[in-house]
């Protein structure tokens, strides 16, 4: 056998991915276990939604807490709980597979604590931009919850990455944001088709900025080569 050829692909993965992933793949199976009836008895079927209620995000919690002056950390917490809960099975499937083939590929390029921050940057600044929305356009947004808004951050560091290689290689660095248009496009689709897009994409958006932004000071010699790759322009 050739080397390599008897590599698994699922040992490869960077541990810190699998710290992110595991608690979505853990949480999932203890609802199906609940669903199925081994966990929890009769109340088993209900335990992901108690699991929403305790760790989504609710954007008006920040702002009733400026208003009374107060903090809490419970309350705080739970921006950076929402993307481990997801509404479904196939919403968290969809979000665990993107966490593992995307967090391999920018781990690469990422220390450990790097990509860390921009997985949670990406959940913070989404669900920051989220609030800011919801403030500024008087809507009463829906609780936010699952992992899209952090797993933009990782398609938005992805892009990063591809737009520095496209600047050094001379070619149209555009390309490097055919990724983020063709899953907004899907998106839009989705949403007209099952009449559910809400809000929710202003986080998910929010958090592909983010990721991108933060790829400036988070990847090693980032900002210089994003400078170099401007200067050949």
């Amino acid at each position: 056998m050739r080397p390599g050829y008897d590599e698994s692909p699922i040992n490869s993965l960077p541990p810190v991915v699998w710290a992110l992933a595991l608690p979505m793949i853990a949480s999932e199976v203890v609802f199906g276990l609940g669903q199925m009836g081994f966990i929890g008895g009769s109340a088993g079927v209900g335990l992901r939604l108690n699991a929403i209620e305790m760790a989504a995000y609710f954007p008006q919690i920040p702002a009733r807490m400026w208003e009374l002056g107060i903090f809490s950390p419970r309350q705080a917490a739970r921006i950076l709980t929402y993307p481990f809960i997801h509404g479904s099975i196939t919403h968290a499937l969809f979000v665990i597979v993107f966490t593992l083939a995307l967090g391999k590929m920018v781990a690469e390029q990422f220390r450990p604590w790097a990509l860390l921050a921009l997985f949670f940057g990406a959940a913070v600044g989404g669900a920051a931009i989220y609030t800011l929305f919801g403030l500024l356009a008087g809507v009463d947004l829906a609780p936010l919850y699952g992992g899209y808004p952090a797993v933009y951050g990782l398609v938005g560091a992805f892009t990063f990455l591809l737009w520095v290689r496209l600047g050094m290689e001379h070619a149209n660095r555009l390309r490097a944001f055919t990724l983020i248009g063709m899953l907004l496009l899907f998106q839009l689709v989705f949403g007209l088709l099952f009449g559910n897009a809400g809000y929710s994409w202003i986080a998910e958006v929010g958090g592909f900025c983010v990721g991108f932004l933060l790829c400036f000071v988070l990847v090693p010699g980032g900002m210089s080569r994003a400078m170099a790759a401007l200067r050949r322009r």
